[in-house]
């Protein structure tokens, strides 16, 4: 007796005098559009929970010249990241970026805004995005507290999360604060199908690495930790943070309108 093998490699072991049907391949999942800012940036943890969704990923750098789809009908939501450059900077790319950020919006789609991300999406909703008064940035990792409405949104928030910024936003209007906290009060919030996140749960071990190393001039900012701190307290809250990402994604992409959902399984 032979096995059988599907497409997609698994083994079938088939009954003797009986036919070997194979399960029909699942169908493709649309893509998520991924907007990175610079040349060595990945979607990280991010990404990696995308994938074992089953969603392609769309990378566009508009930094570097792509450009951004005029509409979200072939792609199951859409993530812009992080990167060193501030929402209020007047290059062309960031604006576009912040004025692009209408159609997701318009069109009910998905939308995570991760740290920069989360900035753009407050300042297209006319919310402000400055720095901290005092100076002070969030560079490690820092309590949260999710708000009654987070809860609702996704169980098990962790207590500390991972951060790199020196800026923050008000909340806009019309948006519910999902979480808050010391420093920088709104740590994410809800406006419709799109989230934005002050925190960086998409951070992997080789990132971090990577940021405390090359951004090192920030962790002698007020308020920073020093770099030994960030991988200490990343042995201690990591594990609840990525599964706190995972739960998010899959309800954030469970957003998706279910008339495009069908037309991706045709």
């Amino acid at each position: 007796m032979s096995f059988g093998s599907s497409k997609n490699g698994a083994n079938i072991l088939p009954f003797p005098g009986r036919r070997v049907l194979l399960a029909p391949e699942p169908a493709p999942s649309l893509p998520v559009l991924i907007v990175l800012h610079q040349e060595t940036s990945t979607p990280g943890r991010v990404g990696n929970a995308l994938r074992a969704l089953g969603h392609p990923l769309d990378i566009r750098r508009p930094r570097f010249g792509d450009a951004l789809p005029e509409t979200l009908d072939r792609h199951a939501g859409a993530v812009i990241f992080g990167g060193p450059m501030s929402a209020n900077d007047s290059d062309e790319y960031v604006r576009r970026e912040i004025d692009w950020i209408e159609v997701p919006l318009r069109e009910q789609r998905p939308f995570l805004g991760i740290c920069l991300g989360a900035q753009m999406l407050a300042k297209q909703l006319r919310a402000q995005v400055a720095p901290h008064p005092e100076g002070r940035v969030e560079c490690g990792y820092y309590p949260i507290r999710p708000t009654e409405a987070g809860h609702a949104i996704c169980p098990d928030w962790p207590e500390r999360v991972y951060h790199w910024h020196g800026e923050g936003f008000h909340l806009p209007g019309g948006a519910e604060l999902l979480a808050e906290g010391n420093d920088f009060p709104v740590q994410a919030f809800q406006h419709g199908h799109a989230f934005g996140l002050q925190f960086h749960p998409d951070v992997t071990y080789a990132m971090m690495h990577r940021w405390t190393t090359r951004g090192c001039v920030r962790m002698d900012s007020p308020g920073a930790h020093p770099r030994h701190l960030h991988f200490a307290d990343r042995a201690m809250h990591d594990v609840a943070e990525r599964a706190w990402l995972k739960r998010f994604i899959d309800g954030w992409l469970a957003r998706m309108p279910r008339t495009i959902m069908s037309e991706a399984a045709e």
